[in-house]
């Protein structure tokens, strides 16, 4: 093969890790722009049956138009009768036709659409709900609804554009037996009873959001309002059974951890803050202005656990939901956010060691799931619909990565490219693309090579070695080996910590490596107590590391 030859197969490899093939294959309907949503829903003790009303206003952004696609899944066999069944769909107050199949909603439009108009739909549905809207019992057994959307489940239960590229603002109008409290995004609008039995609840959220993150509690609650954050007002959520428990849990960290956000990142978007107990979900979901947390967390110990949680899903709120991933295949731009953004606050409040003890759990956590899966990729085909968009990798490499790339960059530029990239895109949607442009801008760096590596490649960093101490040069001399597969080569820069007899710190030495066996040789007038690779915890990597013994030892 000639050097040209060579050089074009270079390039092309290249461009196909840094532009890789697309799964994430939803039917996108870039010619529409759908800008409110309203969502009105009947609730009964009845039955898990649910009547459900849906306005829709949309932007045309295209001539001609004349059939628009919605998700929402239907009747079936197979989900045990369970499902939606549409009853009508009007379109400006005229009644037009529509097919339902196949978990598909097609309307017909009375005209072809016209560019820069605006239309409006109103759906009229019913049924018990397969996913999405669980319908059940608390831990107490007490009945309540509640949501879990996440990743494309609105579809079960609300008729949407299912899928994250698409945002609008909402409202949610709720009629329920009037003995359950109501939460949702936005701010309260109404509280009314009907009638003996029934209420109307009202909320209202007038910043867009992707369709996971529309939040829906029913059951009965216990409300506090503990405190605001920049005039808005922050609430906690809980079962009535657990109004002591969950009032003091959450009663922290939440408006510090606001505070944080809003410094580095920039402004908290939305109306409100609630943070909400739920049987639908373990652990926590980041649903826009009312987190939900599983029911089981409150305990009234206000654990560790808790707390890393709440932060992360107010993380979620900045990363996630306000600057959201254009499609699944960047869903690291939510998750691993999230995940290292929890770390900093950490380092903020609580200090460097538990920040790299958090590291450190992070580190040990992505080995092991690389274990299982070496080639996983942070960036890569991915939909819903064919399987899981993320895994701990997306978590927890994720955050590594982020954590490299702000010891490449420097704090001080780190935090400017972050807050450029959340200026820009805030309300909004944003690519892999779009956030490494921001980092070049604020470090005035190179990063695609970084980016190609780390993200868009899998496999990982082992090496294994030993040092001596040469006393003739003076020198401490480091052997290493990379000994993951062939087929995982990576460039990276490794810190090495010579500790002096009796100190607590390292005098620290960088050095770049490119290529799998690795020589060093670093002054040192005396022999070190110890040498430590990667002291200051900056590299995703794991080894095998010890002083050579000599090689014809003194026999005792």
């Amino acid at each position: 093969m000639n050097t040209k030859c060579r050089i074009l197969l270079s390039c092309l490899f290249l461009l196909l890790k840094t532009f890789p093939a697309k799964a994430d294959n939803y039917p996108k309907n870039l010619n529409i722009d759908v800008l409110h949503y309203k969502f009105e829903l009947k609730l009964s003790d009845e039955n898990d049956q649910i009547y459900g009303r849906t306005s829709m206003r949309i932007f045309f952004k295209k001539d001609g138009l004349d059939n628009l696609r919605f998700d929402l899944v239907n009747q079936t066999e197979a989900l045990l009768g369970k499902g939606m069944i549409v009853d009508s769909v009007y379109e400006m107050a005229a009644k037009t036709s529509f097919t339902h199949t196949n978990n598909e909603l097609w309307i017909k439009l009375s005209k072809p659409s016209t560019a820069n108009a605006e239309t409006q739909l109103i759906i009229a549905y019913h049924g018990i709900p397969a996913d999405g809207l669980r319908i059940g019992a608390t831990r107490y057994g007490d009945r309540s609804f509640f949501n879990e959307n996440w990743p494309n489940r609105a579809r079960h239960w609300l008729p949407t554009i299912d899928h994250p590229y698409e945002k609008a603002t909402s409202e949610f109008l709720v009629n329920a037996p009037n003995h359950y409290q109501v939460v949702s995004n936005g701010l309260l609008m109404e509280e009314t009873n009907l009638d003996a039995t029934t209420k109307l609840t009202h909320w209202k959220q007038n910043v867009p959001v992707s369709s996971w993150l529309y939040v829906l509690g029913v059951a009965e609650f216990a409300v506090q309002y503990v405190g605001w954050f920049d005039g808005k007002s922050i609430q906690t959520w809980v079962y009535n059974k657990d109004h002591e428990a969950g009032f003091y849990d959450f009663a922290e960290p939440t408006k510090q951890v606001m505070g944080f956000f809003s410094d580095y990142v920039g402004p908290y978007v939305y109306e409100k803050i609630a943070n909400v107990q739920t049987p639908s979900v373990k652990g926590g979901m980041e649903t826009s202005s009312a987190i939900f947390y599983g029911e089981e967390l409150v305990d009234g110990k206000r654990s560790t656990r808790l707390r890393n949680v709440v932060i992360h899903e107010l993380a979620h709120q900045w990363f996630g939901n306000a600057v959201t991933e254009s499609t699944w295949d960047d869903a690291w731009l939510s998750e691993g956010f999230a995940t290292y953004f929890t770390m900093l606050f950490i380092e903020h409040a609580y200090g460097r060691e538990e920040f790299v003890n958090q590291l450190l759990a992070a580190r040990k956590t992505t080995y092991a799931a690389l274990a299982k899966d070496p080639g996983y990729k942070i960036i890569d085909d991915r939909s819903p619909e064919k399987a899981p968009v993320t895994s701990g990798l997306t978590y927890q490499k994720g955050a590594w990565i982020l954590h490299m790339l702000r010891k490449m960059m420097g704090d001080q530029a780190f935090n400017a490219g972050i807050r450029d990239y959340y200026q820009r895109f805030m309300n909004g949607n944003a690519t892999t693309t779009d956030f490494r442009l921001a980092m070049e801008r604020a470090s005035g760096k190179n990063l695609q090579p970084f980016f190609n590596q780390w993200l868009y490649q899998g496999g990982y960093i082992a090496m294994k070695g030993s040092w001596k101490y040469d006393a003739a040069s003076k020198m401490v001399k480091i052997s290493l080996q990379q000994t993951q597969p062939s087929s995982y080569n990576f460039d990276f820069s490794i810190e090495v910590g010579l500790y002096k007899t009796g100190d607590l710190l390292p005098e620290i030495s960088v050095h770049p490596v490119s290529s799998r066996t690795i020589e060093l040789s670093i002054p040192a007038a005396t022999k070190p107590e110890k040498v430590q690779l990667d002291p200051q915890t900056v590299l995703l990597a794991s080894w095998e590391f010890e002083e050579a013994k000599p090689l014809n030892p003194t026999k005792k």
